[in-house]
């Protein structure tokens, strides 16, 4: 409930009432629908409890709900509210709708109702604690100086929210068309230019192909099926000095070096301990938080499971559900193994940067091309490892990629700062939203006038209209019965 000191100093004319004396409540009628009822288009729109959100349609007019609009529309277990004006239908059961007495105008009482504090815990429904919350009542026509106050001031808000959005959605664009520019050559073309053997007059920028004819005769055997020709890597499409690359020319030259994890019969719940050696999920890698989790596997099944151990430097990709999500291992660490839902690389640093590797398959999985390595429908999985060591990499000079991770930072440093900036008055903005709502609610926001009629009078007036009505009606029951 409301404060005391909310109401010590009440503005003039104003009354202070509990909100349940003034407020009508509207049963719901009709059958409950079901999510799996709801409609992509139809004619009513449905209102669920979860979210008070519009969540789809229905055509079944008999399932409308009868009250006169606008209605205040919230759930018994949210704390959003939801001014509504048009025809809807309820989701589900815990949608409740009330509406004020003439006493109140609905726009304004939707504003203030948001300003009450509603509980955590201690009331099963919320509105149980609104029907005995007090709330401040201002004469009629100040309310509405009220209501065009906030809407002018939320109007300018709203304005300058979605001009701070679109800057975050653009600063998105721009990271991506960063990562763009580096992996076709552009981001780096005039520094390239400058170390090439013909202009620096020394082999800077040693051909990726020798790098990558030196490490065929280091390849583990079992990634050198179908393993391409460094000549078929080459290609006329590439800037100067650069090639293409597999996996298996981007690995270190181990039995392990490209591993997904086990099959899940390999690693079965039964096997877990409270503690011991970690089992990484996917998590860990969306959420890039490696002290997250709660499986642990014992020294004898780590040691029958150490071709899915992690190591420090090591990269992970996540590959069911939220695919292609990576990370690198870090030096803090609770060694362990990988499970089903994960990729292990281990990079040979001789042949690529691990930046480089981060920021290029980041900006891979962006790119169609990567989908058509995707199986699955419901949930999509990344395909076998036989068929992600045939994707084609972009791979640069050594001293070229260095460069490129420098410039990337660089450009991305100067968007995450312009971006917190946008996050801090985005966040802002949401508090101003709040101190407009209590500002209007203390009677602060727009001045009074002395030829309003008083909210008590008002209150007053509408008791002795609604007496006199029920009289009469009473009258001609009486007379009926007669």
């Amino acid at each position: 409930m409301h404060n005391k000191n909310d109401f010590t100093e009440l503005p003039k004319g104003w009354i202070r009432t509990r909100l349940g004396d003034i407020i009508e409540k509207i049963a719901l009628t009709g059958k409950k629908l079901k999510q799996s009822e709801y409609q992509k288009i139809g004619r009513l729109p449905v209102i669920d409890q979860s979210q008070i959100f519009i969540g789809g349609y229905t055509d079944k007019e008999e399932l409308k709900v009868i009250c006169d609009l606008p209605v205040i529309v919230f759930g018994d277990h949210t704390k959003v509210f939801k001014y509504v004006n048009f025809d809807f239908v309820a989701g589900a059961d815990g949608v409740k709708t009330i509406k004020p007495l003439e006493i109140f105008y609905p726009k304004l009482f939707y504003y203030f109702v948001q300003v009450i504090q509603l509980p955590e815990k201690g009331y099963a429904r919320h509105f149980q604690f609104l029907d005995k919350s007090f709330i401040k009542v201002p004469p009629l026509p100040e309310q509405h100086r009220i209501v065009a106050k906030i809407e002018e001031l939320f109007t300018k808000l709203d304005a300058g929210i979605k001009a701070l959005k679109k800057i975050k959605k653009q600063l998105k664009c721009y990271r991506q068309s960063v990562l763009k520019s580096a992996f076709e050559g552009k981001l780096t073309e005039e520094w390239r230019e400058k170390h090439l053997p013909a202009q620096a007059g020394k082999d800077e920028l040693e051909p990726t192909s020798l790098l990558l004819r030196d490490k065929t005769k280091d390849i583990y055997k079992t990634h050198r099926k179908n393993l391409p020709s460094v000549d078929d890597l080459q290609s006329n499409d590439l800037p100067a000095n650069w090639s293409y690359a597999t996996l298996p020319y981007l690995v270190t030259n181990e039995k392990y070096s490209i591993k997904r994890g086990p099959f899940g019969s390999s690693i079965k719940k039964e096997y877990f301990v409270s503690s011991g050696y970690k089992v990484y999920e996917q998590q860990n890698v969306i959420k890039n938080d490696f002290k997250l989790g709660k499986y642990y596997i014992n020294e004898e099944k780590f040691q029958e499971m150490k071709a899915f151990e992690i190591k420090t430097g090591d990269i992970l990709i996540s590959c069911s559900g939220t695919i292609g999500r990576i990370v690198v291992v870090p030096e803090s660490y609770k060694k362990g193994i990988i499970n089903q839902a994960l990729l292990k690389l281990t990079l040979d640093n001789n042949v690529i940067v691990t930046e480089f590797f981060v920021y290029l398959f980041r900006y891979f999985v962006k790119e169609k091309e990567f989908y058509a390595n995707i199986k699955g429908v419901a949930i999509k999985n990344i395909a076998s490892v036989k068929e992600l060591k045939k994707i084609l990499f972009k791979l640069p000079p050594f001293l070229e990629q260095q460069k490129i991770v420098e410039e990337i930072e660089h450009h991305f440093s100067i968007a995450d700062e312009i971006e917190k900036v946008v996050v801090q008055n985005l966040k802002q903005s949401k508090q101003l939203r709040q101190s407009i709502l209590k500002k209007a609610f203390k009677g602060k926001l727009v001045p009074q006038d002395s030829t309003d009629e008083p909210a008590e009078e008002l209150l007053e007036r509408i008791k002795a209209e609604k007496e006199k009505h029920k009289a009469k009606e009473e009258l001609k029951r009486k007379t009926k019965i007669k």
